[in-house]
């Protein structure tokens, strides 16, 4: 048999009022947080998208980028099976 610590924290309304949305059924507020917690662990390379859209300093990098780019040779790969 396993013995739970249990931890008080302290919440905003707001916060509370959010995290109880999301409960399900008889979820725990404890559920809540720890199915949370996963889904943010497995979160998609797709949410990534665009997040540097809104930041100039961003071009800069990626035109740093290209520059290299445009200064390596081409290299041919020869693969023999």
């Amino acid at each position: 048999m396993h013995m739970h610590m249990v931890k008080v924290i302290s919440l905003s309304e707001h916060a509370y009022a959010s995290l109880k949305n999301l409960k399900e059924g008889s979820d725990s507020f404890s559920e809540v947080v720890l199915r949370l917690i996963h889904k943010e662990k497995k979160k998609s390379l797709l949410s990534f998208a665009g997040i540097w859209k809104d930041m100039p300093e961003m071009d800069l990098v990626f035109n740093d980028i290209l520059s290299e780019r445009h200064k390596t040779k081409d290299r041919k790969l020869n693969l023999k099976w």
